[in-house]
């Protein structure tokens, strides 16, 4: 069997199971729709929320990143990481005793504010729609390197795809369509991870080969890869390249991006207690670390052996010939993610660090985790299992960022500030409506991404670190923080973060309409990617300032904070 109908087969078998479980939980009502009926079991929840964690950027690009970033690029893992860890210990218990739908519902009446609410579903948009792009970066690469579709048209299948099960099923049908795509994924990123490890170091544990040594050489892996880059002229994939000052920033608006982004943080409010909530949070750590510890092996193995591609008998020896060529290597030629030029005409592709001389002219980043199995020879049904775990990955996170949107609009801005006598079935036919909206956009801006699907995915946790985690925070442990503060903190904190991305990436992502490059920053060293920790920082300062200048908030509020944070009693949560 050819390797294109193998994978039609596999991706074919694996959206079927989505879309019939889709159907067999499709939600009849609001509370379905927006929290799945508040009875998924913690180890589900958990599994379903390693899901709607680990997207396009941490199945297809993360490694990509890190394959091409080396050290500096490890600032994914220690954000994405330690930010879930932020959101279980200091919002995920309280938010769910606080036991309201979305993250606006809760800003709107901590604050006790309707200007309050309609800036959080602003910035939760703005940060959401930003993820998606990258989501739709993934799928869009996915589909085009196997299905033989361009990437505009992979794109659009992928829309079509997540629209029809996202739409139709709500919370409940996504929580247990990701529960699936994450066995799928999971099971994609390990098996090639085991094959290659066994191929390069002889050890099946991939995290344990990174730090093994090679079965040829007899080097450890991360020296070999050291030397051989180095004699191309790239810089050494163990040392810091990057500033100090860059590297912690980004790493804190990771973190914090993380425990700010509202498609994690609506996952709490679908288990029936406070309890479950840090349950859930705990076994979703052990799901995510399968793969973010299996992560930076994929990477290195796979700089490795596009390396070795390239100068098969070594960089003081011929480069390939073109005629030379793997099989691999015309399949992604054919995408337009990978090209190459033979610019001295000798018959060989000379792969370089100097771009005078370097003959790949063009090498998307977002490719590397699914070409791995092709470039180090590895069966068609590990390659077939790898393009449905990367759609897998990339779907389950764009039906979570949907949904932030779809009940950020239909509840809390249609149902709460402009139509609050609207029935239940027109709120759920407005949350559908919108959420096809979202889709539609998204993809437009999808055809053209601002960076790599991991970078873009940044700057959105980046517009979530600087807008919404402050002010949650601040609304559960500060009894004198007050709406006017957090109107103003979360005003400035979305401003300047979002002001300072269309600076260095374009207004509107529109390519060509930059003022800096995150090679050549604005401020000191800070690239867009990391401004969001001092959007937080920002953001902080300011409602800090105005609360402190203005009234206290009612006594009752107060109250309520101090119930809050105490993450236990909490009844079910509340249908509006």
């Amino acid at each position: 069997m050819d390797q294109f109908t193998l994978n039609l087969i596999v991706v074919g078998l694996t959206f079927a199971l989505y879309v019939g479980i889709a159907f067999w939980a499709r939600a009849d009502s609001t509370s379905e729709f927006y929290t799945a009926g508040r009875g998924v079991h913690p180890v589900l929840n958990g599994m379903a929320t390693g899901a709607d964690w680990m997207s396009a950027a941490s199945f297809i690009s993360m490694a990509g990143i890190i394959a091409f970033g080396g050290y500096d690029a490890s600032a994914y893992l220690m954000g994405w990481t330690g930010g879930y860890v932020l959101l279980a210990m200091l919002l995920a218990p309280y938010l769910r005793k606080f036991g309201k739908f979305t993250v606006p519902e809760f800003i709107g009446d901590r604050f006790y504010s309707q200007t309050a609410r309609l800036i959080a579903v602003i910035c939760l948009i703005i940060a959401s729609v930003t993820y998606v792009i990258g989501q739709m970066k993934g799928v869009g690469v996915a589909f085009s390197g196997f299905l033989n579709m361009s990437y505009e048209m992979g794109l659009l299948v992928g829309a079509i795809i997540v629209a029809f099960y996202a739409v139709l099923g709500g919370m409940k049908g996504i929580t247990y369509t990701q529960v699936a795509q994450y066995v799928v994924l999971i099971i994609a990123y390990t098996i090639p991870a085991i094959f290659i490890s066994l191929s390069i170091t002889g050890n099946p544990i991939p995290g344990l080969g990174l730090f093994s040594n090679t079965v040829e050489g007899g080097v450890p892996v991360l020296d070999q890869l050291d030397t051989v880059i180095q004699e191309l002229g790239f810089a050494s994939y163990t040392a810091q390249t990057d500033t100090t000052l860059n590297i912690f920033l980004f790493t804190m608006s990771l973190m914090i991006g993380t425990a700010g982004l509202p498609h994690v943080i609506v996952r709490f409010f679908t288990v029936p207690r406070v309890a479950d909530a840090r349950s859930s949070a705990g076994w979703a750590l052990v799901f995510i670390a399968l793969l973010y510890l299996t992560a930076p092996a994929v990477g290195a193995m796979a700089r490795l052996n596009f390396v070795e591609t390239m100068w098969p008998n070594g960089p003081q020896e011929e480069a390939i010939a073109i005629e030379e060529m793997p099989h691999w290597v015309q399949n992604w030629e054919r995408t337009g993610l990978l090209a190459f030029e033979d610019k001295n005409g000798d018959g060989r592709i000379e792969y370089w660090a100097d771009e005078e001389k370097n003959e790949a002219v063009k090498v998307d980043q977002d490719i590397m985790v699914l070409a791995n199995p092709e470039i180090a020879g590895l069966p068609g049904w590990v390659i077939a299992l790898v393009v449905a775990g990367g759609l897998a990955a990339a779907l389950s996170t764009a039906a979570g960022l949907l949904m932030a949107i779809s009940s950020a609009v239909s509840h809390d801005l249609i149902k709460s500030m402009i139509k609050p006598d609207i029935s239940e079935k027109s709120e759920l036919m407005a949350a559908r409506i919108s959420m096809l909206v979202a889709i539609a956009a998204s993809t437009w801006l999808g055809l053209n991404p601002p960076g790599f699907a991991a970078q873009t995915v940044a700057l959105a946790f980046g517009i979530a670190a600087a807008s919404l985690f402050p002010v949650i925070l601040m609304g559960i442990f500060s009894k004198r923080m007050n709406s006017q503060g957090a109107i103003a903190g979360m005003l400035a904190g979305l401003l300047s973060t979002v002001i300072y991305i269309f600076l260095h990436n374009g207004w509107f992502f529109i390519p060509g309409t930059n003022s800096f490059t995150n090679a050549d920053p604005l401020l000191l060293s800070i690239q867009s990617t990391s401004f969001g920790a001092v959007g937080a920082m920002i953001n902080f300062i300011v409602a800090y300032v105005v609360s402190n200048a203005t009234q206290e908030p009612p006594k009752e509020v107060q109250d309520l904070v101090e119930s809050i944070r105490v993450p236990k009693g909490a009844g079910a949560a509340q249908a509006h």
